[in-house]
């Protein structure tokens, strides 16, 4: 056989076969835990030879989607975000000015969950966002367990958005936010007013969310990343008066 017609069957095959699984999944005729059709009817449903059904179904499996089981056949099952968050990382991690980048897609995503969080938020998402707060106002002078701390009050505000697709997509890119949390923390430590904002800020977001005020608190949490930028332009203004370059007389 053309090595070339072997490709294309390949490539072609399992298309079919994700097209197949998308479309069932999303028509609501699969759901994780149900098994798939036996190979051999699978692969004559589908017009693909066996190997191919194979093939793909081990792609598939790599990524989650499905899980084969010896004796009992190939399952649907539920793809952990985890690893889409891994394959965010590596791509992500190839651009120039990474973080900055995350940055922006981070403020789309919060200012449009500080929305749905007003609407939908539980006793238990407010309990949760308390116990955040608290944690900022322990952990205020350590730069790591600070920056924790305000990383899992805004992951958790995005959770009480109760929107799947939106807290999917945070936790995808998690590693990197939690990353620029740190670095930033570290960055604006020593600047005077860092610790009154950082409290307030994240009191004023919760009151505006508890208060189920959807103006208030996107407003407010607008003006949270707009100051915390200009606190990461004056530590970076105290760093180099800081150096000794800056405080060299001129010859």
């Amino acid at each position: 056989m053309d090595i070339r017609r072997e490709k294309a069957e390949s490539s072609s095959g399992y298309d079919r076969i994700v097209k197949f699984l998308r479309e069932q999944l999303l028509n609501g005729e699969l759901k994780a835990g149900d098994s798939l059709l036996p190979e051999r009817e699978l692969s004559a449903r589908l017009g693909v030879s066996r190997p191919v059904l194979r093939e793909a179904l081990r792609a598939l499996a790599m990524i989650g989607a499905v899980e084969i089981r010896h004796g009992v056949g190939t399952v649907v099952t539920k793809p952990d975000v985890s690893m889409l968050g891994e394959f965010f990382t590596f791509v992500l991690a190839h651009q120039p000015n990474v973080v900055d980048d995350v940055m922006q897609a981070r403020i789309a995503i919060e200012r449009q969950a500080v929305r749905l969080a007003c609407q939908r938020a539980t006793q238990s998402d407010y309990d949760r966002l308390a116990a955040c707060i608290s944690d900022i106002v322990d952990t205020i002078h350590t730069p790591e367990s600070g920056g924790i701390a305000d990383f899992r009050f805004h992951e958790t505000m995005v959770n009480a958005s109760g929107s799947p697709t939106l807290i999917n997509i945070y936790q995808s890119i998690s590693v990197l936010m939690r990353r620029s949390h740190l670095d930033r923390r570290e960055q604006i430590i020593q600047v005077e007013g860092i610790e009154e904002f950082l409290i307030d800020h994240h009191r004023a977001i919760f009151a505006a969310i508890v208060e189920r005020d959807e103006e208030r608190a996107d407003e407010l949490l607008g003006r949270h990343f707009e100051i915390g930028a200009d606190f990461r332009r004056r530590a970076t203004i105290r760093m180099l008066g800081a150096s000794p370059l800056a405080n060299n007389n001129p010859s």
